[in-house]
């Protein structure tokens, strides 16, 4: 899988206490059904994380979100009639879904790479080192971690977190992850690109960690993804990111 897709969607919906039973088993039970979806070449079920921290003592487990890679537009708008995405919507007391177009990407996701060939330039790890682009942006972080590195990596987190929460231009801020694995991504909505660089080489503890990273080596495998944001409708936690 290298084409780049011709829309990723992010859903992510909001549950009552009352719809987690109903949730978990769609969880363990809804990729099977995703598999014969026309059109959709790469679909993660995904646990969600409210951003605080980006550890697993940050889950939140009333926040569901299905991330989308699409042959066409046309079979993204299918899909939200089909029943799969129906049945979450009847259950939701609260639902974003975006429409994202890759324009850069680097690394794999499970040994593929869902959002295109790697296309930025030479020698860069982070998307947000890449030609600017105006208008609100999506970041998407992903990586698996080697088990010697965990420990390192989850110590170097919390600080770059806590300057994430407070940066200009910043309206979504997230952790996702593969249910049961853990939350092994950061998804990222920005005003705009230069927003997100800001911060990337702005703010010291993030610097910190992406220095470290080819030193220390934490990631058995990494995916770094820039979009636009084409659509965004819904809200998450009471309010929209438009």
């Amino acid at each position: 899988m290298s084409a780049t897709p011709g829309l990723v969607t992010l859903h992510v919906w909001g549950i009552s206490r009352r719809q987690l039973p109903w949730a978990l088993g769609r969880m363990a039970i809804g990729r099977r059904p995703l598999r014969s979806v026309p059109g959709l070449r790469f679909a993660r079920l995904l646990g969600t994380s409210h951003g605080r921290t980006f550890t697993a003592t940050d889950a939140d487990p009333l926040h569901w979100a299905l991330l989308s890679c699409w042959d066409s537009p046309a079979q993204a708008a299918t899909f939200e009639r089909s029943g799969y995405a129906t049945g979450w919507d009847a259950r939701s007391d609260e639902r974003l879904r975006l429409e994202l177009l890759p324009l850069s990407s680097t690394g794999h996701w499970s040994r593929v790479q869902p959002f295109g060939p790697e296309n930025q330039a030479a020698g860069t790890t982070d998307p947000a080192n890449t030609t600017d682009a105006t208008g609100p942006c999506a970041i998407l972080t992903r990586a698996r971690l080697a088990p010697s590195k965990a420990m390192t990596f989850r110590r170097a987190v919390p600080p770059v977190a806590a300057g994430l929460r407070g940066a200009s231009g910043l309206r979504l801020a997230r952790g996702i992850g593969e249910v049961p694995i853990g939350l092994q991504a950061t998804f990222s909505v920005w005003d705009d690109l230069a927003a997100a660089k800001k911060f990337a080489y702005g703010n010291v503890a993030h610097r910190d960690v992406v220095r470290r990273t080819a030193e220390v080596g934490w990631y058995a495998e990494q995916l770094f993804a820039r979009f636009a944001v084409i659509e965004a409708s819904g809200e998450l936690d009471g309010r929209g990111v438009a």
